[in-house]
């Protein structure tokens, strides 16, 4: 029985990765789209989101199969809770994803972005995704938290680039439409990253049985 339970908890971290793997395909098709002034590639964005809500249900299925036909012990169910806490996050991801891949439509034929450092920063928050999933399929805590500490690395180059559009619009360079635009971009690779955080706080959930939220609390108290 437990051979078997143990199978379906890798079947679980297998079509984790590749929730992941959509996840952080989806973001570098919006961006590409936006640099590349690509049409085909927009669609191809809500596509692979339509794919990412698709594995949500999966996956949900399979960790209600997991929790109802199994039984499992204390440190499973923190692994399978915490599991349906990521994909819920990683949906939301795909999500904004597609809201980026949308605004580029906006903004095709300019090259503000170019301008910008919001390359950067969605190459920050996809490597934020990432390992916030290899984390959990390696159970490594560590890398967990040197992800919850690099959103502060994202949040900056929220900062970094209000301020460039700013100085872009005081010189002339940039209408004010294209700047919002841009600033609605950099903000959804902020809530990406947040996500990606908020996966790795379950992760160090799922192997301390204390989330972060608790944690904070128990020093308060």
């Amino acid at each position: 029985m437990r051979l078997k339970f143990d199978e379906q908890l890798e079947t679980l971290n297998v079509e984790l990765i590749k929730m992941g793997a959509l996840c952080e395909e989806a973001i570098s098709m919006a961006l590409k789209s936006l640099s590349e002034s690509d049409p085909s590639l927009i669609e191809k964005v809500f596509t692979t989101d339509g794919e990412i809500d698709r594995k949500e249900r999966e996956i949900e299925a399979l960790c209600m199969r997991l929790l109802l036909q199994q039984q499992p012990v204390a440190r499973d169910l923190r692994q399978i809770s915490s599991a349906l806490k990521m994909i819920s996050d990683m949906e939301r991801i795909g999500d904004q994803a597609s809201d980026i891949a949308e605004i580029s439509t906006y903004l095709m034929g300019t090259d503000v972005e170019k301008q910008t450092k919001i390359e950067k920063m969605a190459a920050e928050a996809i490597k934020m995704v990432t390992e916030s999933i290899d984390s959990y399929v390696k159970h490594d805590i560590e890398l967990a938290r040197k992800v919850i500490e690099y959103d502060d690395v994202v949040d900056n180059y929220f900062i970094e680039i209000k301020r460039e559009i700013v100085e872009l619009i005081a010189k002339g360079e940039t209408n004010g439409e294209d700047s919002i635009d841009l600033l609605m971009i950099a903000k959804y690779l902020e809530r990406i990253g947040d996500h990606a955080t908020n996966i790795a706080e379950w992760v160090e959930y799922s192997i301390t049985g204390v989330h972060k939220d608790e944690g904070d609390q128990e020093k308060r108290d």
